[in-house]
């Protein structure tokens, strides 16, 4: 249905933007008592939520387009 989009709020700015316009982006959050990757005690993964402006100062985007291309490198040998 048209104009019956869910609203989600920006977690960077407060903005309150439809679905279909946001941009997810899958945060891990590791903690632990030694810096080391070798001593991990807890991982979390959280999903924010970003509108475009944020999302573009933030350089998802760019991100977004170098895991594609790893994940393409992968395949292709």
């Amino acid at each position: 249905m048209r104009g019956k989009e869910q609203l989600v709020r920006c977690d960077n700015c407060g903005r309150t933007v439809s679905r279909s316009k946001a941009v997810v982006d899958e945060r891990v959050m590791r903690y632990g008592t030694d810096m080391n990757n070798k001593d991990i005690k807890f991982m979390t993964r959280r999903n924010v939520t970003y509108c475009i402006s944020c999302a573009k100062h933030k350089g998802i985007f760019e991100r977004k387009k170098q895991q594609a291309a790893r994940a393409a490198s992968r395949y292709d040998t």
